[in-house]
């Protein structure tokens, strides 16, 4: 079956960078394979540089960002472990289930949907917690949270951020900003296809790691160290080797054009969006100030019909919106201008495409 050719400018996969899809050309060689294990550790070396990161457990787990999250979870989060988490979207919501299944007494620190979390509030939201989980760029609202507050005043917790929709896209310095443990996905500002979700742990969390983590398929114990003595990598699973290709593919075309300059070229398509919305008298959803560049919310405009917008926007463009979720199903549009689909000419492409089925 043949399939359309789309621009992917909704919350989820981006279009990826042309360097990631030539790499799933390359021969398929055994996941033991030296010059496999030798391209895996320079692509482990790639993420430390995206992540702002020295820590030695910088890897890609085999699954889609959501394995990021869980592997993050089930490795420092065990029964009665108080985990306080930041609230203000669906990606939040989904922190507190996760550390609910694994046990932990879980303190919600709400915020309204579309506003950023108060650092000093998640701080103070109790004495001694041993994770405070937040969500870097909430995927559902387009809103960016502070994180570096939170690291300076952690104590003795560990700080748990999702970088999934800010990896490659807005400064991320998990070193600097005191950031214990991190992960991502390969789908949205690295311009890769979804398929692995980029994670990294400091010393100071593999120290005060779950024993025997509920999860065997994402112990981290198994599948990111190496043996103490021969210095070999343990075998755990058959690693996904064409991800892993397209992955550092990926990784080099950022790096190639470098990492500032990409943040900056975000930056610049989320400014010329922003600014072309409010032109056509559109009202943005996200608080000023906490607008994420690459991940743009704005809503549905009275009269209009959000799924025939968006559906005329597909079907006669081949331009790919992403609608509301939760309580703003129907009531906004989330944009997406990540990785190689950051460029002027996509947000000069939709805002007259939107122009036209909106008749303004």
């Amino acid at each position: 079956m043949a399939l359309p050719e789309r621009i992917l400018l909704g919350p989820g996969p981006s279009n990826p960078y042309p360097e990631a899809m030539q790499a799933f050309q390359r021969p398929v060689v055994g996941h033991l394979d030296p010059a496999f294990l030798a391209l895996l550790d320079e692509t482990c070396d790639r993420l430390r540089t995206v992540f702002g990161t020295a820590n030695p457990l910088t890897l890609p787990i085999s699954g889609t960002g959501s394995a990021g999250m869980e592997a993050a979870f089930v490795n420092v989060v065990g029964a009665g472990d108080v985990v306080v988490v930041g609230v203000n979207g669906l990606f939040g919501e989904r922190m507190c289930d996760v550390a609910g299944r694994c046990g932990a007494e879980v303190i919600r620190v709400d915020a309204d949907w579309g506003t950023p979390l108060d650092p000093a509030a998640v701080l103070a939201a109790h004495p001694a917690p041993k994770v405070i989980a937040v969500v870097h760029a909430e995927t559902s609202t387009g809103v960016g949270n502070d994180i570096e507050p939170l690291g300076a005043g952690k104590g003795d917790a560990l700080l748990l951020v999702d970088c999934v929709t800010s990896l490659a896209g807005i400064p991320v310095d998990v070193d600097g900003w005191g950031v214990d443990i991190a992960y991502s996905g390969t789908q949205k500002c690295i311009g890769v296809p979804p398929g692995l979700a980029p994670l990294t742990m400091s010393e100071r969390a593999r120290e005060r790691r779950v024993e025997r983590p509920q999860s065997w398929y994402l112990d981290l114990g198994m599948i990111g160290e190496y043996a103490a003595t021969s210095g070999a990598r343990k075998y755990h699973h058959t690693a996904p080797i064409s991800m892993v290709y397209a992955l550092h593919a990926g990784l080099g075309a950022v790096l190639d054009e470098g990492l500032d300059a990409v943040i900056a070229r975000h930056a610049e398509c989320g400014r010329l969006l922003h600014e072309g919305l409010d032109k056509m008298g559109l009202e943005l959803f996200a608080s000023e100030g906490h607008r994420l560049p690459e991940l743009t919310t704005v809503k549905v405009p009275e009269g209009a019909a959000d799924a025939d917008v968006r559906q005329r926007l597909l079907v006669d463009y081949g331009i790919e919106i992403g609608g509301g979720v939760g309580a703003y199903a129907g009531k906004v549009w989330r944009i997406g201008l990540m990785g190689h689909g950051a460029r002027r000419r996509n947000v000069t492409l939709l805002l007259a495409a939107l122009a036209e089925v909106l008749g303004r």
